[in-house]
């Protein structure tokens, strides 16, 4: 078991996309972009890359916030398909991360399409080596999970100390664990699939 250390904007872990009521886009379908937020919040704090967050990151705030969603916002901007592969997003944020001369962060997609065993091999060994994993997901056959259909967030933790294999999912503000079988079994037979980040450290 491990979790990974999630900062907090007031009451929200992260931030929540339906606060965003003053940029429609952003809030029906800007989780591509807050996703690459917060993860880059997170590198920020944990792995020393503060050219991320043009903000302060020793007092994060709504105010800031909101504008840096406003700077990611061009380079993962929502549409009416959404960012609904994960090269679109790796197209994305690598297009911010080369605009403040971030040129160490290496990113490589893993397709839903994999075997559970390796979803979950993967997700350990990323989330082991202080890593965010975001993680997109299409359709779903589980109506308990409607609000993470065609929906970007990350994950923050795993737990393999019990039958299931169960991540800590982050989106909308807050945290939930999940079975890791239960999000990767969409029934569908296109799906997402994870993003995987790496430092030159840990290639």
């Amino acid at each position: 078991m491990k979790e990974l250390p999630v900062f907090k904007i007031g009451n929200y872990y992260g931030y929540d996309q339906k606060a965003l009521s003053a940029d429609h886009w952003m809030n029906v379908g800007g989780c591509g972009a807050i996703t690459a937020c917060d993860v880059s919040i997170y590198l920020a704090l944990h792995c020393g890359r503060t050219d991320l967050y043009p903000y302060d990151l020793q007092h994060l705030n709504a105010v800031d916030y909101i504008r840096f969603t406003q700077t990611m916002k061009p380079f993962l901007r929502p549409r009416p398909s959404g960012i609904d592969t994960l090269d679109l997003w790796i197209d994305g944020y690598s297009e911010y991360l080369d605009s403040v001369g971030e040129h160490d962060v290496y990113m490589q997609g893993l397709s839903g399409a994999c075997s559970l065993a390796e979803m979950e091999r993967i997700v350990k060994k990323e989330i082991d080596s202080n890593m965010p994993v975001p993680y997109l997901n299409l359709r779903h056959h589980n109506p308990a999970l409607n609000d993470y259909v065609w929906h970007w967030f990350w994950l923050a933790g795993y737990d393999d100390s019990q039958d299931e294999f169960m991540v800590k999912l982050i989106t909308y503000g807050t945290y939930r664990w999940l079975s890791l079988k239960e999000l990767w079994d969409t029934g569908y037979e296109r799906k997402g699939g994870i993003i995987l980040l790496h430092l030159p450290w840990d290639r």
